[in-house]
């Protein structure tokens, strides 16, 4: 039981770390200090999908799955959990340059915005 609930904590924090990348810049506007984070996050978040990598989170969450008796999955976390809901077909490169895209499109948007408006 115990792994079984790590897995799934795994999991939580894997969609909360893509979250944060996502729209991480948001908490700039209270916390000035988080671009510390998540400017690398951002990075870590673009290389995951621009390079093919695989982020560690998935070979913990199937490690842990693994040891509760689950099985785990080969392909990583956007594949398995995110894209069978948002993308029928199944992910290809294409695809994961355009989520890279889109991760530096919103981001240098909203830093942007924000810049801009404390620079007034």
């Amino acid at each position: 039981m115990f792994y079984k609930l790590a897995a799934d904590a795994v999991v939580v924090a894997h969609l909360l770390f893509i979250l944060f990348v996502v729209a991480g810049g948001l908490l700039f506007v209270r916390w000035r200090w988080i671009a510390w984070l998540h400017l690398p996050a951002v990075v870590w978040g673009v290389l995951i999908e621009w390079r093919g990598w695989v982020c560690p989170l998935t070979p913990l969450e199937n490690r842990m799955r693994d040891l509760a008796g689950q099985a785990g999955y080969r392909e990583g976390f956007i594949e398995h959990y995110l894209l069978p809901a948002i993308y029928p077909a199944g992910l290809t490169s294409g695809i994961q340059t355009i989520l890279g895209i889109m991760v530096i499109v919103v981001n240098a948007a909203v830093y942007g915005y924000l810049l801009s408006r404390t620079r007034r």
